[in-house]
């Protein structure tokens, strides 16, 4: 048993050295994975993000601030840079990236609720379960943050909360 699980690991790891074949697995993922810095501005991203949260066609995203790349409709209102909002010091992805920067903690599937523009310039809210860490590459620290749009999901579980209740 412990030898086939060693030969799986080992082959997953011979494939993960290849750069071609991480930025197939990570733009064939379901989930929008971000890379940011103790900025929280974004480095690095996988092609879901631009399906998720893209609130412009076609735009070059990279460096922006988190709420900048993401369409965060508070900074957008009030057209502040992302940190410097009214919303900023209780949003809860900002806060959990920062403490698995400064304090290396794990956030792991936490949901908020909160509002983002669309490409067609609409403001909707998204239900959102994210995870967060930190990591070292290169000697720079990180922080990754992984984010899965769940609305569909929990707009179909209030639905049939609200039909049961009627019964």
């Amino acid at each position: 048993m412990d030898a086939k699980k060693t030969m799986a690991n080992h082959s997953f790891d011979m494939l993960a050295t290849s750069g071609e074949f991480m930025q197939m697995i990570l733009n064939n993922i379901t989930s929008c994975v971000l890379l940011l810095d103790k900025d929280m501005k974004l480095q690095a991203f996988n092609d879901v993000l631009k399906t998720i949260f893209s609130n412009k066609a076609d735009e070059d995203i990279l460096y922006l601030l988190c709420g900048e790349a993401i369409g965060c409709a508070y900074q957008i209102e009030e057209a502040k840079d992302c940190g410097k909002t009214s919303k900023c010091c209780t949003c809860e992805l900002r806060l959990s990236a920062f403490d698995s920067y400064l304090n290396n903690t794990i956030v792991y599937k936490q949901h908020i609720q909160r509002p983002f523009f669309n490409k067609k310039g609409e403001r909707e809210m998204k239900d959102l379960q994210f995870s967060t860490r930190h990591f070292y590459f290169r000697n720079e620290k990180y922080i990754i943050l992984i984010i899965d749009d769940i609305t569909k999901r929990i707009t179909s579980v209030e639905k049939e909360q609200t039909l049961n209740k009627s019964d």
